[in-house]
């Protein structure tokens, strides 16, 4: 089954990393072979009984290292709780998946305690997570290391807004050394999770009778008709809604194909179809799920390995949600 193999060959990955700009050169495959040789065992396992008792995780623990690694590297600091760390800040509300990564750390801990970064168990859950719905095997390397400060002030000024241009997404993806290709291909993390009404809502407005209208042509009529209908009780902001409303737990490349048909939930996916510059990416990934799984297997790697902390620089937290 094609979901099942490893895209990306280690010799490919060692050729790519070598080549690659950050600090990644103190990161390797097997990391922990010698020090915790359980610990992707451990992480696997538990994400995969964590998304056979909640589909939803795995969409979570995508969104999860995403919000991480844009704000101030892949560090592990959105996990670390307290008043002004960027967890507490409004734009990571919605984020979940944190039990999954506490569970994790707290199996790894018993037998190798101080250990394993909880930056590489965001970073192992996420990748697991996609494994376990149904995407591609990803090889990644390990040894990051976790940050010792959060603050809520670095969220906003990193993080993608659902309403962003593609210049203002292509300028936020260059910034942590991702380019064009990348921005399309990761944006295919789509395919799963749910977001709440108030991320795409100013796709539409209130008429004078209260009741939503369509206010951005670039969505089809009929997926707009349900959204609306979706979001206009007065529970709406409670309300969640699948990204990918074809596939919504299955990591395929459904999300490309709703491009084409103009039903990308938010404005930043009907963005990447009505540019010339990410028309013909979008169109090639919708084509062949295959090249999806290979490029994303790349543009994942890099993505886990923006801005990260290896050496001597960090530490290894015992608890997850606060530095030693």
């Amino acid at each position: 089954m094609a979901s099942r193999l490893h895209y990306s060959s280690i010799l490919h990955l060692l050729l790519f990393l070598s080549s690659f700009h950050t600090s990644s050169a103190n990161l390797s495959f097997n990391f922990y072979a010698g020090s915790c040789s359980v610990a992707e065992f451990l992480i696997r396992n538990t994400v995969r009984s964590a998304t056979s008792s909640d589909p939803t995780i795995p969409g979570k623990l995508l969104r999860l290292l995403f919000h991480d690694c844009f704000v101030q590297g892949c560090d592990a600091s959105v996990l670390i709780q307290g008043n002004g760390t960027e967890r507490s800040d409004p734009g990571n509300a919605s984020l979940g998946g944190f039990s999954v990564i506490d569970r994790a750390k707290n199996a790894i801990e018993i037998l190798c305690p101080a250990t394993v970064s909880c930056a590489d168990i965001v970073a192992l859950a996420a990748r697991d997570a996609v494994e376990a719905a149904g995407g591609p095997v990803v090889e990644i390397p390990t040894g990051r290391r976790d940050g010792k400060e959060s603050m809520a002030a670095n969220v906003r000024p990193n993080i993608i807004d659902t309403d962003f241009t593609l210049d203002q997404m292509i300028d936020a993806f260059s910034s942590k050394g991702l380019s064009i290709q990348d921005l399309v291909v990761l944006s295919g993390a789509h395919t799963i999770g749910a977001s709440h009404c108030n991320a795409f809502n100013g796709r539409f407005q209130r008429d004078s009778k209260g009741n939503f209208e369509l206010i951005d042509a670039s969505l089809d009529n009929s997926y707009a008709e349900t959204l609306m209908n979706k979001c206009s009780s007065s529970e709406s902001s409670s309300l969640t809604v699948s990204n990918d409303p074809e596939t919504s737990s299955i990591f395929d490349n459904q999300y490309y194909r709703n491009l084409e048909t103009h039903k990308g939930l938010f404005q930043t996916d009907s963005a990447l179809m009505e540019d010339n510059r990410t028309r013909t990416m979008v169109e090639e990934l919708a084509s062949d799920e295959e090249i999806f799984y290979q490029r994303w297997s790349e543009s994942f790697v890099k993505l886990s390995m923006v801005g990260v902390r290896v050496g001597e620089d960090g530490e290894i937290r015992r608890s997850c949600s606060s530095v030693n």
